[in-house]
């Protein structure tokens, strides 16, 4: 696969307007496009999704089959969440809890996260959990915007070595798009949930 047939989608966990979520993830797509990816953001903010329920399929699940479709055609997905309660916020795990193993298995994925104050590690420990229960294959690089009001001014970066992070993850993105992971992580076949409604 060449750089100019990557797909790159990043799932925006944040509803807020003025979000610094969605601030870096756009710095990410930027980069990835000036790898020859091409780049959506799927903003949460425009699916309906209502609380996952298992006894509901996903075709009747307000716009779940659409969002899980988008994310199914991507190559590589980037999930970018705030840190909420030290974890990732409730309209990511929503969309994820719509996907499954046909979404994300053997895909690469690459991690955001955003914090009013330290550095967000335990989200981004708890996105990385859901992925290898997934199968998806998450690449090493991570990103992480802590102190957020302080680090993004007018949707820019006041720290460039921040910027440099963020955008590396771009990069990674198009570059790891086609890796095979091998083997199954050992909670992929525990993970019966995954199957996708």
């Amino acid at each position: 696969m060449s750089d100019s047939d990557v797909r790159v989608a990043a799932l925006c966990g944040s509803l807020r307007d003025e979000s610094h979520t969605r601030t870096a993830l756009e710095h990410v797509l930027s980069t990835a496009e000036q790898a020859g990816a091409t780049t959506e953001l799927l903003d949460l903010r425009e699916y309906e999704l209502p609380i996952f329920d298992a006894d509901r399929d996903r075709s009747a699940a307000g716009d779940a089959e659409q969002l899980a479709a988008r994310v199914r055609a991507a190559d590589t997905i980037v999930l970018g969440s705030p840190m909420y309660h030290g974890s990732y916020a409730s309209p990511l795990k929503t969309a994820l809890d719509y996907c499954g193993f046909d979404e994300f298995a053997d895909k690469t994925v690459g991690l955001l996260a955003v914090s009013g104050g330290a550095f967000p590690v335990t989200a981004l420990e708890h996105m990385r959990s859901v992925c290898r229960a997934l199968n998806a294959w998450v690449i090493p690089h991570e990103a992480a915007v802590p102190n957020a009001s302080a680090a993004v001014e007018d949707g820019e970066f006041v720290d460039p070595k921040l910027e440099k992070r963020v955008r590396t993850l771009g990069r990674r993105a198009v570059q790891y798009a086609s890796i095979e992971p091998d083997p199954d992580s050992f909670e992929s076949d525990q993970n019966v949930g995954a199957q996708g409604k």
